[in-house]
């Protein structure tokens, strides 16, 4: 499994706000972004101003949400090719795939603290769809599936920890039962479930030149 290295308040430094890499961490006073000598872009010219061109614009708007969901540049191209063969609009549609990835659920669900935490969870064999053991993280999620807690002592432990130290508000098209530590998709996400700012049309016009 390819992976992104490196540190990560770097990207959140580099895009301008909080793309919640580290979980729980993000949201103390520990975050590089609450931190005033640092909360400019990585570089020793970050604290200086620029102009940013059309081009750098929509070049940052594509980043950020690569960085966010923790996609690759191909698999990203994947996903907006994807998204240009749906019907309807095609910034929406390449939102809605990348929500729908596995681990994305797993962390907007509170079984995880973080999308890379999500992701080492899931290749490491712990959670199950539909019964069925899977260790890739970019599965899509469709309406009715359920996803469950490898039925292990330790396992279930590590996940209602997790959910312990999160508060979060889970969104309405998941539906998560605390006590069986299982999630049944309801819906498929929308628009308005992304959390982060995005102006999905940027991110076309950027991948259309």
């Amino acid at each position: 499994m390819s992976r992104i290295l490196g540190a990560s308040c770097r990207l959140c430094r580099r895009e301008g706000i909080k793309l919640m890499l580290k979980g729980n961490r993000c949201e103390t006073a520990k975050c590089a972004m609450e931190k005033q000598w640092r909360s400019h872009p990585p570089g020793m010219h970050g604290a200086a101003s620029r102009k940013s061109s059309p081009f750098g614009v929509r070049l940052r708007e594509k980043q950020k949400v690569k960085r966010y969901y923790g996609v690759l540049e191909r698999q990203f191209r994947c996903y907006y090719a994807e998204a240009q063969r749906s019907t309807g609009n095609t910034g929406e549609a390449l939102l809605s795939l990348l929500e729908r990835r596995l681990d994305n659920v797993l962390c907007k669900a509170g079984f995880a603290a973080s999308r890379k935490g999500a992701r080492e969870s899931i290749v490491h064999g712990h959670f199950t769809l539909n019964g069925r053991r899977v260790d890739r993280p970019s599965i899509m999620i469709s309406i009715g599936d359920r996803i469950g807690v490898k039925g292990k002592e330790r396992t279930e432990k590590m996940v209602r920890a997790v959910m312990e130290t999160r508060n979060i508000t889970v969104q309405p098209w998941l539906n998560v039962d605390p006590q069986k530590l299982e999630i049944t998709v309801a819906a498929l996400p929308s628009r308005e479930d992304v959390q982060i700012p995005v102006e999905e049309n940027l991110i076309v016009e950027f991948c259309s030149r």
